[in-house]
């Protein structure tokens, strides 16, 4: 009998509770084991119903979803929790903290705390809950091989190491553009990237772009949390930034990042778009293959981690056959193995590696001749 995946719903709205049930009903390999109200009522019903999977709100009365979440997850280190937040700015800070606590990853209401529209982000939640299960899956008997040991490696910077900033902009090491390391990720980013971005050097002799799919009010907020926990200096990317070495930059969501080369203002410049309409805005194939366009492919290094779906796959093929370095994860540590999967089938990665090891080879690709 094929094990069906054992599904928790948390809201304190009533109405929240019947549509998110009504999604998942509609998929044949989920179960919904129960429901519950609070987050303490959450924690009473894990202890008694034993769920692979809990779908959490945040903001609910008695005990808030980052305060449950935290106890189940202490208690129960198998189970899996998928926020769904709202669109707001709060909602965009409350999800990064839970998943710098260990969240899975989160899914966006499209109209606030109660979405009545919330079929509208149907499939992705369903998409999310099988994820999850399969990951915790994965971690589970990756833990038991090592003997509980985790191998994943993460470095937080000295912020007393940050470049000085004078006026509103921060000064790189230097003015030149050496090399430019575009950066795909999607399902499980935040915390991958929080893993990897740490372990590079201020004095990096390359510009980042980093684009995660991410809704438009939560890339500003991630920008800074990034920022704050490594050396290279980073920002949520505005049009008219310049690129030089040493900074990092992360797409805004709901725009296309494209670079472009400016005399007239004496650097390469980020250029923001709505065009063209894709499925993920910003699209990592785009940005990536307009660095590899505006820079070559000397200058030009692609990576890919985890992600749903095939987005920077086939711009990581174009890059590794016009000569640039392509970087993907290993499926050992993607947190959902498609983006890297398909750059690797077909051909468009040089390296494979798991997550911990993929600063180390930005760092090597950047200082190669």
């Amino acid at each position: 009998m094929v094990h069906k995946i054992r599904v928790l719903i948390v809201d304190d709205s009533a109405l929240m509770r019947r549509v998110i049930k009504e999604i998942l009903l509609t998929d044949d390999k989920l179960e919904i084991v129960g429901i519950a109200k609070d987050g303490e009522d959450a924690i009473e019903k894990v202890r008694l119903l034993n769920p692979d999977v809990v779908t959490m709100d945040i903001n609910m009365p008695v005990m808030d979803g980052l305060t449950s979440m935290q106890y189940i997850l202490e208690e129960f280190s198998e189970v899996a929790v998928l926020i769904l937040s709202s669109l707001t700015q709060e909602g965009a800070l409350k999800t990064f903290e839970a998943l710098e606590l260990g969240a899975f990853d989160y899914v966006s209401k499209p109209s606030g705390t109660v979405s009545s529209n919330l079929y509208i982000v149907g499939k992705e939640i369903i998409e999310k809950v099988k994820a999850a299960y399969k990951y915790i899956q994965k971690r589970n008997r990756h833990q038991r091989i090592m003997g509980g040991k985790s191998t994943l490696i993460g470095i937080r910077s000295n912020k007393n190491h940050k470049q000085p900033i004078i006026g509103e902009r921060k000064v790189s090491i230097s003015d030149n553009l050496s090399k430019v390391v575009v950066i795909g990720i999607s399902t499980g980013g935040p915390s991958t990237l929080m893993e990897v971005l740490p372990q590079l050097p201020g004095d990096l002799k390359a510009s980042i772009i980093v684009v995660q799919h991410m809704p438009p009010s939560f890339t500003g907020q991630f920008a800074k949390r990034i920022d704050s926990a490594t050396e290279i200096d980073f920002k949520e990317a505005e049009a008219g930034d310049i690129i030089t070495n040493g900074r990092g930059f992360l797409a805004p969501g709901g725009y296309q990042l494209l670079v472009r080369s400016s005399s007239l203002k004496g650097g390469n410049l980020i250029r923001l778009t709505k065009q063209p309409q894709t499925l993920f805005m910003p699209s990592v194939n785009i940005t990536m293959e307009s660095v590899l366009e505006c820079f070559g492919p000397k200058k030009t290094i692609g990576v890919l981690m985890t992600g749903m779906g095939d987005d920077g796959a086939d711009a990581m093929v174009k890059i590794k056959r016009a000569g640039g370095i392509t970087i993907a994860e290993d499926e050992s540590t993607a947190v959902v193995y498609g983006m890297p999967r398909e750059a690797i089938k077909r051909g468009g990665a040089d390296i494979v590696v798991p997550s911990y090891k993929i600063a180390r080879e930005i760092i090597k690709a950047v200082n190669m001749k």
